[in-house]
């Protein structure tokens, strides 16, 4: 068979990873041909590829980033759009399409598949670990420790010079990295999207630390996090997410907590070095056991379906089931932070 892949969306730890797996066990176990899609959807509108071989995916099991490259772009967004994309791929003479990518991604390539009848299967690719139908993602295991790091940093600092310390960590829709992070790194307080909360509840927290005669705080919250009375938030991309503005909840809910409580406070907004890097050990198997598994799929023609990893065992569901909402912090998940906020 020959098979297309393609990554969409914001990059990630682990991608190269999924990309090596897909081709190296197609190859060896399938008899498989594989064509790299540049630049995600926007490769198929505009007919840009690469080869795939083995030559092509050595040495890169440990690099960040995709060496396909990426970008948001919607097919849907564009007149002729999706038959510019169904026709570059009949053009192509592929016989299947391995998307790895987010919802968006994966929302794309379900409507493909339904409506031109392309045989596709997704890999579940986000930092944010907000898709539905698997248990975990892969890149969010490096984006969690990376933000822990971070913080694990900032606690020195923080003591040493008596300030609160506002750490804005990735998590538009969700807050599972802030959640997870949080806990690790020992945060004071975690705000997150699902969990609203005010900002005087915040610095009563903080103030009640002092009281305590602890000088510091360490808040961590997601940069999908609504401060009150809104605002922030700026024009949307392709899919219709609202674009964050450049100085975001952090450095809002830092000005906030200064005025409202007088203490010295700062913020770190660690951003796109979540995304950056190579991958972490349990990220690498798991983009590997994804990859591996896709190219199962796609010999077996179990077409319109996803990698899934449920407790250890990886296996597949529907994408229809992956994008039909996304998955949130559980409250009994954010419960286990809470003893901790004092």
């Amino acid at each position: 068979m020959r098979v297309g892949i393609l990554t969409g969306g914001g990059d990630c730890p682990g991608l190269n990873a999924v990309i090596r797996a897909v081709v190296r066990v197609g190859r060896a176990r399938f008899g498989h041909e594989h064509v790299g899609i540049r630049r995600g959807w926007r490769g198929l509108l505009e007919n840009e590829t690469v080869p795939l071989d083995a030559r092509a995916v050595s040495g890169i099991l440990h690099r960040g980033g995709t060496i396909l490259g990426t970008s948001r772009t919607n097919p849907y967004t564009r007149e002729g759009g999706p038959e510019t994309c169904v026709a570059t791929i009949r053009a192509l003479g592929l016989d299947a399409l391995v998307a790895i990518g987010g919802e968006d991604t994966l929302g794309v390539a379900l409507r493909l598949h339904e409506e031109f009848g392309i045989g596709v299967v997704g890999v579940p690719k986000t930092i944010d670990n907000d898709l539905s139908g698997t248990d975990y993602t892969f890149g969010f295991s490096t984006a969690v420790q990376i933000a822990t790091d971070a913080i694990d940093r900032l606690h020195t600092t923080a003591e040493s010079h008596d300030r609160v310390m506002i750490v804005e960590v990735m998590g538009r829709h969700v807050g599972w990295i802030a959640t997870h992070a949080g806990i690790a790194g020992g945060a004071d307080a975690i705000l997150i999207p699902e969990r609203p909360m005010s900002v005087d509840s915040v610095c009563e927290t903080i103030m009640a630390r002092h009281r305590m005669g602890k000088d510091f705080s360490i808040i961590v919250v997601s940069e999908g996090f609504e401060l009150e009375g809104g605002g922030g938030e700026v024009e949307v991309d392709e899919f219709g997410h609202k674009r964050l503005a450049e100085l975001g909840v952090g450095h809002r809910l830092a000005q906030l907590v200064r005025e409202r409580t007088g203490f010295d406070t700062r913020v770190t907004v660690l951003g796109h070095v979540q995304r950056g890097g190579t991958p972490n050990a349990r990220d690498r198997v798991l983009a590997t056991g994804f990859g591996a598994h896709a190219a199962k799929l796609v010999e077996q023609r179990r077409f319109g379906r996803m990698t899934s990893l449920r407790g250890d065992t990886i296996t597949d569901v529907p994408i229809s089931e992956a994008v039909a909402e996304l998955k949130r912090v559980p409250p009994e998940r954010y419960a286990l932070a809470v003893p901790f906020f004092e």
